[in-house]
């Protein structure tokens, strides 16, 4: 595949950031592992993906998610919000990165129809960009609402309410591991004096042990590359300790543990994404593409039993949006002709198994619940988890 060629303006930028890569492998000693890389490609400030200035979403930018593709998505996740909301007292919301905000005013829309305002809706975001983004289109879509706005550095102790991530464990950096020869190693990456390039070594933290051990029990394969996300791991961790009561809604595209490492799937699940090209080169185009890998919603789920969350739900994105009313949704609305073509269109986009509707998975977490939220039981897959 030939990807676009980045403009002399871009091209420079990510000079920028691989003459700082060059010298944080340098300083630590000649290599850094997968998920410092990809921490720094992502998130060094004003130099990575996530922390620059340039246009992530939509038609101009590298990838497109679900809020943005239609209100429908975000009106019908906000059913399912309301199932929860109503069994608490005063509760807030708090969605981690809001993309360019049109979640979260879509939301507070449906819910202000429901006469259902949370009491806040809050939003942690790493990026100073698109925290500027948000802010600018929640004050253009709901000005009458904005107040109820509030933008955290970290999630808050003793929080009651509903936990929003749409497309957020994709986006957090992740260690590499390589089976190989009956051994496993870590994947690293160091530099010669013309580019970047792989190189394995032991694991580099204990915590990566028990994940390969696991893993070399599912592939049977002596040449297996794949990931480890430990950093969503001890980020729900933290959710856990901080949600007092309430429900977590993570809605990602990945798989059970038995696909994600299934023996055929040899290569792992790392993919770029540059103006809308995928691809699956992360040592190139640093700070200009997008790096994800799917999400293990087992591992998810099983660190949320660990800290005391039950595991309420897991589905698919489309019978979650089906079961949240997204059919009675666009059947309600007045409009015209080519609207209701344009909606048709979209809700295919977002349900159908050749689209988004079976890769991504949303997975239902809650805390101190007195009614099952049973909207999450239609086609719940929490059997194969």
């Amino acid at each position: 595949m030939t990807l676009p060629k980045p403009d002399s303006i871009a091209q420079q930028h990510s000079k920028q950031l691989l003459s700082l890569i060059y010298d944080e492998i340098d300083r630590a000693g000649g290599k850094i592992t997968f998920a410092e890389y990809m921490h720094l490609c992502l998130y060094a400030p004003g130099l990575g993906y996530y922390s620059a200035g340039s246009q992530k979403l939509g038609r101009h930018g590298d990838f497109t998610t679900a809020p943005e593709i239609s209100s429908l998505f975000s009106r019908t996740f906000a059913h399912h919000i309301k199932d929860v909301l109503v069994q608490l007292e005063q509760p807030s919301i708090i969605e981690f990165g809001a993309g360019s905000g049109k979640m979260a005013a879509d939301i507070l829309l449906e819910l202000a129809s429901l006469n259902l305002l949370p009491e806040k809706y809050y939003i942690i975001e790493v990026s100073a960009d698109l925290r500027e983004r948000q802010c600018n289109t929640i004050s253009r879509l709901i000005p009458d609402l904005a107040d109820k706005v509030v933008w955290l550095a970290s999630f808050p102790a003793n929080f009651s309410g509903v936990v929003l991530a749409n497309e957020v464990c994709v986006a957090m950096p992740i260690h590499l591991l390589h089976f190989k020869q009956g051994g496993v190693f870590e994947r690293y990456v160091e530099h010669n004096e013309a580019s970047l390039q792989w190189c394995d070594d032991e694991l580099s933290q204990a915590a990566l042990t028990s994940h390969a051990t696991e893993i070399q029990t599912l592939i049977n394969d002596d040449d297996y590359i794949t990931e480890v996300n430990l950093a969503a791991e001890s980020w729900l961790c933290s959710i856990a300790d901080g949600l007092q009561q309430g429900a977590i809604f993570i809605c990602d595209y990945g798989y059970p543990k038995a696909d994600y490492y299934h023996p055929q799937r040899s290569e792992g699940t790392l993919m770029c994404y540059f103006q809308h090209q995928g691809h699956a080169d992360p040592l190139i185009l640093q700070g200009l593409q997008d790096i994800t890998s799917h999400v293990d919603f087992t591992l998810l789920a099983q660190a949320a039993i660990d800290n005391n969350l039950e595991v309420t739900g897991f589905q698919s994105q489309a019978d979650f949006l089906l079961a949240g009313g997204i059919a009675e949704l666009y059947d309600a609305g007045k409009r015209d002709e080519l609207t209701m073509l344009q909606q048709a269109t979209e809700i295919k986009q977002l349900t159908l198994p050749s689209a988004m509707g079976e890769s991504f998975k949303v997975l239902t977490l809650s805390k101190n619940l007195e009614q099952l939220l049973s909207r999450c039981q239609l086609a719940d897959r929490r059997y194969t988890l």
